[in-house]
């Protein structure tokens, strides 16, 4: 059971705080005793392989995700209040789109189930669809978008009601270098002049210099937390990557049991 005690996130900058936090999933431990923080109107990149936690933790970090032990607070809150459900905007890796809507009739859907006034609606999906330039096609229907569309349609939902913090996974997979260069600068825009909170995980490592602060995961464990310039410097390499690569063969090494020493006797010791 979550533990919302320890550790309590304050208000003098922490969107999230994370102690102690695991999920066991049938048997096997997806997130293994994570802590860590979120920085308020941060751009905070969570990397790692696929399959190294990174969905699991932001489930949790949106109350979506079940069994989960451990401390985990958002927004001064713990995660999956009620009070947080429109603080908080979430972007799954696959577009969260109804194909039979027009992507103008998709926001209006999700801004009326959000509970936004009618006469509030309009501006909100303008301006969500102005904020993922999608103004030009905001009539089309969902199921006539190119893939990338339908994602800034899934990013343009998360938008609505400008949400504290925004949780997207994975949201530049798939998508070209322009696009994902423009994504990275409204994420960057939202955090500078609407002082938005955005926790973006990616398993492409030239991502890393996009953020302000990092958290490097891998077979669900943290490996380090910091900004890429505090990473390099640690590690005493150039690159992101290969500041990942250095922490992951120090974690193998550390997990490597050593053999026993044998005497000359031939017994071990």
């Amino acid at each position: 059971m979550m533990n919302s005690r320890d550790g309590a996130a304050s208000r003098d900058g922490t969107a999230v705080h994370a102690h102690g936090l695991t999920v066991v999933r049938g048997g096997r431990t997806v997130l293994d005793d994570l802590s860590f923080t979120v920085r308020r109107g941060s751009v905070t990149g969570l990397l790692g392989p696929s399959g190294c936690g990174k969905t699991t933790l932001m489930r949790a970090v949106v109350g979506t995700q079940a069994k989960v032990t451990g401390t985990l607070r958002v927004l001064d809150h713990p995660a999956g209040s009620a009070v947080l459900r429109a603080r908080v905007g979430y972007v799954t890796q696959a577009p969260s789109v109804y194909a039979d809507l027009t992507a103008r009739q998709n926001l209006d859907y999700f801004a009326a189930v959000l509970g936004l006034a009618p006469d509030e609606r309009n501006r909100h999906v303008a301006q969500a669809l102005t904020d993922v330039d999608l103004t030009d096609r905001a009539d089309a229907l969902a199921a006539d978008l190119s893939g990338g569309e339908r994602s800034r349609v899934s990013l343009a939902v998360a938008l609505l009601g400008e949400p504290e913090l925004l949780v997207l996974d994975e949201p530049t997979v798939g998508l070209d270098p322009v696009l994902r260069r423009d994504l990275w600068r409204l994420f960057h825009r939202l955090a500078d002049e609407r002082g938005t909170t955005l926790l973006v995980s990616s398993h492409v490592m030239d991502e890393a210099d996009r953020c302000e602060r990092l958290l490097l995961m891998r077979a669900g464990r943290l490996l380090a937390e910091g900004s890429p310039d505090e990473l390099r410097h640690r590690t005493g390499t150039q690159a992101v990557e290969d500041a990942f690569l250095h922490l992951v063969d120090a974690a193998r090494d550390a997990d490597t049991p050593r053999p026993a020493s044998v005497r000359k006797d031939g017994n071990r010791r």
